[in-house]
């Protein structure tokens, strides 16, 4: 197996727009681009490329994949042979398999010296040596609990403090080094990367420490430092608190610029706030906050800066298909002095209130132009009509046209011609959109687990829905699969396309591997790439964890109806469950 690491650099340093645009000649329409499907022969284009999830899809013969994938059908090549295939272009070896195993060693010791440095900075915050850390913690207003929910703690102003600890514990210099934890000086020892500052353990989904952010408590040095990349940490691609934020009872996230502003308002009871880690948010990002959520209150804070990335970050998320609100902070810098200054229950109401994202882009326009001349109006006017164009609802388009007509004083008609124009240009590139939509796939490379499947289709339609969304299910929340693992024998899916692929997804699931399109085409055969691919389109439905629960039900359901002759095929934890589900089932009748 390929380590995931290795697997995500060849993607990004394999961009899925230039690789596939030097087969294909395609044309952009909007966030996406389009051509000519290289598989199969068609007049109209239907297949499309994702830059924005590096995937792509062709709508007519249900191909689809990443950019390995791509290779691997255009050059009809293996998966090996095509990973070497862009290896080579990217210029990067391909690892062996000593090389796979010494890199696997090391992830799992990064992460074990991650937990025990965390544990080890918070027992230090606790100690007397950690009197300066708790001093601004607490002048902060963090409570003891909230201290000890995110387990923050302090790094002291010594050298060696954590090295010294580390080495006793038996980790090498070596290790220290690659988790980012110590530098090496000129003298050729080792040093504290973290002194003299309080300190946030960045935690993953599955509750690994996979970084840090520290706080600086001096004069001296940037005022946050954060991890570097390492094995088991990309900060272009997590989100502080997401752990916590995912299990919030909002349906929405809240998306703040630093750790002190997230840890500050999840005390205030804000519990689905989240933070970028010392970078402005990144379209992976984006895409990671897109799983688990269709709309973010941005809350950055009021200054030039703020508001710059409040701009970029209402681009990425629109184009990761999320609903934006952005927050207006008043008479305070950021959500942790406005908490402070005026309470919760003041900070709920200017997230009720805050302003959707076509108000924000309109403020920005007037900004940009200067309204007093008439060339500034003409100006705002077009880049208006353009906003207004992609606007779905006519309703809101008509109230922000009366509007702003009314404020510049100008001809409603004239500017509702212009608007009118610009969604001819769209309704256009729609219109053939759907058309490639609706050519049907050839039936091509089926197998007899195809055809089985779609008799299944027929005879047990409920249940191979049910499977497919569970199956969409883990695919998004590979924190779930022992969950499911300890509630769904794989028995139970009527499908044995749908059996395999559980097994797949709900192996990498537990071990803590990526469910990415690259990692998974390793061992998926092409048919099922191209169908997980579809469930992995931007803007493609999320399955919600009720309706997990209501899917799941209904197999196990499925499951305590079955004959005599499957059930003799069952045993030991597909025996188990099938026990307790009949006895449930009798339950719920009364018997």
């Amino acid at each position: 197996m390929l380590p995931d690491q290795f697997l995500q650099e060849l993607k990004y340093r394999s961009d899925i727009e230039q690789v596939i645009g030097s087969y294909v000649n395609l044309r952009r329409r909007g966030r996406t681009l389009s051509g000519l499907c290289p598989f199969h022969s068609e007049k109209s284009p239907s297949f499309t490329v994702y830059p924005e999830n590096q995937s792509f899809y062709c709508f007519g013969c249900q191909a689809g994949g990443d950019v390995i994938n791509f290779i691997r059908r255009i050059e009809n090549l293996d998966y090996m042979e095509a990973v070497r295939f862009l290896a080579q272009r990217a210029g990067m070896q391909v690892p062996e398999n000593a090389g796979d195993s010494r890199t696997a060693q090391l992830r799992k010791r990064i992460l074990e010296l991650n937990r025990d440095a965390a544990r080890y900075f918070h027992r230090n915050l606790m100690s007397e040596a950690g009197r300066p850390g708790r001093a601004y913690l607490i002048g902060r207003g963090l409570t003891k609990s909230t201290i000890t929910r995110f387990g923050i703690g302090y790094a002291g102003e010594g050298w060696d403090g954590l090295t010294t600890a580390m080495r006793q514990m038996g980790y090498t210099r070596e290790e220290l080094v690659a988790a980012h934890l110590a530098n090496e000086s000129q003298k050729g020892g080792i040093y504290d990367v973290f002194r003299n500052r309080a300190i946030f353990p960045i935690i993953d989904l599955r509750g690994n420490v996979i970084a840090f952010g520290g706080r600086n408590l001096g004069e001296q040095g940037p005022k946050y430092l954060n991890s570097s990349d390492t094995l088991v940490f990309k900060k272009s691609r997590n989100l502080f608190a997401l752990n916590f934020a995912k299990n919030s009872d909002r349906s929405e996230l809240i998306l703040c610029e630093g750790y002190m502003d997230v840890v500050s308002m999840h005390q205030a009871g804000f519990t689905n706030a989240v933070a970028t880690l010392g970078t402005a948010l990144t379209e992976e990002q984006s895409r990671l906050i897109a799983q688990y959520t269709g709309e973010v209150v941005l809350s950055y804070d009021s200054d030039g800066p703020g508001q710059k990335a409040t701009r970029r970050a209402t681009d990425l998320l629109e184009a990761a298909g999320v609903k934006i609100r952005v927050l207006s902070i008043p008479d305070a810098k950021d959500p942790d002095e406005y908490i402070k200054k005026f309470g919760a229950e003041r900070f709920a109401l200017l997230i009720e209130g805050s302003s959707s994202a076509t108000d924000f882009a309109i403020n920005n326009l007037r900004r940009e132009n200067d309204l007093t001349t008439a060339e500034g109006k003409v100006s705002f006017l077009k880049q208006f009509a353009v906003l207004m164009a992609d606007l779905p609802s006519p309703i809101e388009r008509e109230v922000y046209l009366s509007k702003i007509c009314r404020e510049l004083e100008v001809d409603k008609a004239a500017i509702a011609g212009q608007i009118e124009r610009e969604q001819k240009k769209r309704s256009y590139r729609n219109r053939k959109r759907e058309e490639r939509e609706l050519i049907a796939p050839p039936a091509k490379g089926r197998t007899e687990a195809d055809r089985a499947d779609e008799l299944l289709q027929r005879q047990l339609p409920r249940e191979m829905k049910a499977a497919e969304r569970l199956l969409r299910y883990l695919l998004r929340h590979p924190d779930r699969a022992e969950w499911l693992r300890d509630r769904l024998p794989e028995s139970y899916l009527p499908g044995e396309n749908d059996r395999a692929l559980y097994r797949i997804l709900l192996q990498r699931g537990l071990s803590g591997q990526e469910l990415t399109l690259a990692a998974l085409g390793e061992t998926l055969p092409p048919q099922a790439v191209d169908r997980v691919t579809r469930w992995m389109l931007p803007g493609a439905p999320a399955v919600t964890d009720e309706e997990a629960e209501d899917c799941l039900n209904c197999l196990q359901s499925h499951a305590a109806q079955m004959s005599r002759e499957e059930l003799g095929q069952l045993s030991g934890e597909a025996l188990r469950q099938y026990i307790e589900n009949l006895n449930r089932a009798k339950n719920r009748r009364g018997e």
